[in-house]
């Protein structure tokens, strides 16, 4: 006889054999992300202004690459490890304020690095350098806004310059645990790793996760598995409606839910082995647009990209 296992059955059957975790790559992350943003600068789809915006992007991973190779930290205490377990909290929480000066110097470096390159605008040297020399106070005052996501008191221009220095340090910090140490929250819809929200999610293609859709933390590029067709923030099932660009890339949509009114965009690597979760959302604005015209709204944004509305 047939059984037939009902939705709840499925997903906990999922959790006990799908890889939950999948912790980021610290060797090739950033490298790989800036060769696909580079790959979609040359895309006709994404227009002339956010091309090159998109390069400079680009040569902002290639900096953090070179940070982050060179950024070592302590092992993790057996007593953060217990915490975390007991509380069912994250490992690296992004929002508690404890956060070593180091990651100022990371963003020191990477302004330095790219402010230093040639072909941008003057106008992008200028920033790096007022970034470098803004005072260690107000730096933590926007990482303070940026974690929380408090945009009104963002500055849209340095943000994606001392986002990029958090996602080194923390990333910096993810990488010294193993997925085993990841408590599971019970807020299914942040990370486990720092508890930010994810940018996009990917239906990834490896073999011990080939078909799983998993979410990609903005911030420490953590994944954590998610079965599909389910919302990530208010977790329906029963009202997901996916939208795509007509002509546009295959490998991306946006997934809707008609119950919160949010979106979040899911990317395919089937259908494209180079999709990046931050790189592909960055370019996909088209699809933003999309679903903003149509009353949905997102509940992040791109570290890549800040605006106050």
């Amino acid at each position: 006889m047939q059984r037939i296992l009902d939705p709840g059955q499925i997903e906990a059957f999922a959790q006990r054999t799908i890889p939950r975790i999948r912790l980021p790559d610290r060797d090739a992350l950033f490298a790989r992300r800036a060769r696909r943003l580079r790959q979609l600068s040359e895309s006709a789809a994404i227009g002339h202004s956010i091309g090159d915006y998109v390069r400079l992007m680009a040569a902002l991973a290639d900096a953090q690459q070179a940070t982050l190779a060179s950024f070592e930290v302590p092992p993790p205490e057996a007593a953060q490890l217990a915490q975390a377990r007991a509380h069912r909290m994250p490992l690296i929480q992004a929002t508690s304020g404890r956060r070593d000066a180091e990651w100022t110097r990371l963003l020191a470096r990477m302004c330095a690095s790219v402010g230093a390159l040639p072909g941008f605008p003057l106008g992008v040297r200028d920033l790096c350098n007022r970034i470098g020399r803004s005072p260690p106070a107000q730096l933590e005052t926007q990482a303070d806004a940026l974690l929380a996501m408090r945009l009104a008191e963002v500055d849209l221009a340095s943000a994606p310059f001392v986002m990029a220095a958090l996602q080194v340090y923390w990333i910096g910090l993810a990488s010294r645990f193993t997925a085993k140490d990841v408590t599971e929250l019970d807020v299914p819809g942040v990370c486990p790793m720092c508890g930010t929200l994810p940018v996009a999610s990917v239906v990834r293609t490896d073999s011990s996760s080939q078909g799983y859709r998993y979410l990609h933390c903005a911030l420490c590029a953590t994944e954590w598995h998610m079965v599909r067709v389910k919302c990530s923030h208010c977790q329906a099932g029963k009202a997901i409606t996916y939208h795509s660009i007509e002509g546009g890339p295959e490998s991306i949509r946006a997934e809707s839910c008609d119950d919160c009114r949010t979106y979040l965009k899911i990317l395919y690597q089937e259908r494209d082995p180079d999709v990046d979760p931050a790189a592909d959302d960055l370019a996909s604005l088209a699809l933003d647009l999309l679903l903003s015209e149509a009353g949905y709204h997102r509940r992040t944004g791109n570290p890549l990209l800040w605006q106050h509305s």
